[in-house]
């Protein structure tokens, strides 16, 4: 199963894959949310498929896209023409120091080894004023009761705390904390299959079946206006959002 020009391999999220919707969905949520804070030159640090910086790129004055890996930057430069994509390295940014006005840098967190010197980088490169906009699964509810992420892909995972700490500790002094929960249509499809939409997909998956064609139908309904963001019950947030400046 491929997205036009890149593999489905679960590293990262791709559009236009009805298995997939509730995932890109529940990213594009959160970019949508915050697209109101990326304007003037927005550095999205570890693009992905490049979806999200498209979305960016009509509403900033220039969006500079980078990710590491040569294949997903040729992607990008193919599939969305109005985006600057570069192959660069997240913990050694090659920008100059006080250029950028916004750092977006979404599910990307968690994939780094060194997760303290790329938050160094990001306060590096924003201009006095700048933010940086940081979006990463909840470990305490994406991989519960564990030490290590479930998903391979992931090196380290954060609790709400964690991660305000971390940005604090490496060049950030104002962090608001928000959190990505289920909007009230989802909870009814929660309710649906057995309490979680979500564990009911990671267990097909678990087991290698297709989604049941109830299923597959709740999923690919799921838009993203069916998530809200809010700084409430951190803790039992889905998805963890910062705003650091």
């Amino acid at each position: 199963m491929t997205a036009p020009g890149l593999p489905l391999t679960g590293e990262r999220t791709v559009p236009d894959v009805a298995a997939e919707n509730y995932w890109f969905r529940r990213h594009e949520a959160v970019y949508l949310a915050l697209l109101p804070r990326c304007t003037g030159m927005v550095l999205e640090a570890g693009c992905g498929e490049g979806y999200g910086a498209d979305l960016v790129a009509g509403h900033a004055d220039r969006v500079l896209a980078l990710d590491h890996d040569v294949p997903t930057v040729q992607h990008v430069a193919r599939r969305y023409p109005r985006v600057a994509p570069a192959r660069g390295n997240l913990v050694a940014l090659p920008v100059a120091t006080g250029v950028i006005d916004v750092v977006a840098s979404l599910q990307v967190i968690e994939h780094l080894w060194e997760q303290e010197r790329f938050v160094r980088e990001c306060a590096r490169v924003l201009r006095p004023g700048g933010e940086l906009l940081v979006s990463t699964p909840n470990r305490l509810t994406f991989s519960p009761g564990r030490d290590t992420p479930l998903n391979p892909f992931h090196s380290r995972e954060f609790a709400p705390a964690e991660l305000e700490d971390l940005l604090r500790a490496d060049g950030f002094d104002d962090v608001e904390m928000l959190g990505l929960h289920h909007g009230a249509r989802l909870r009814e499809l929660d309710a649906r299959h057995g309490g979680s939409i979500v564990e009911a997909q990671v267990a097909a998956a678990l087991a290698g079946t297709e989604l049941s064609p109830a299923l597959a139908a709740d999923v690919a309904s799921v838009t993203a206006a069916d998530f809200v963001l809010h700084d409430a019950a951190l803790d039992d947030s889905l998805d963890l959002v910062a705003i650091a400046g």
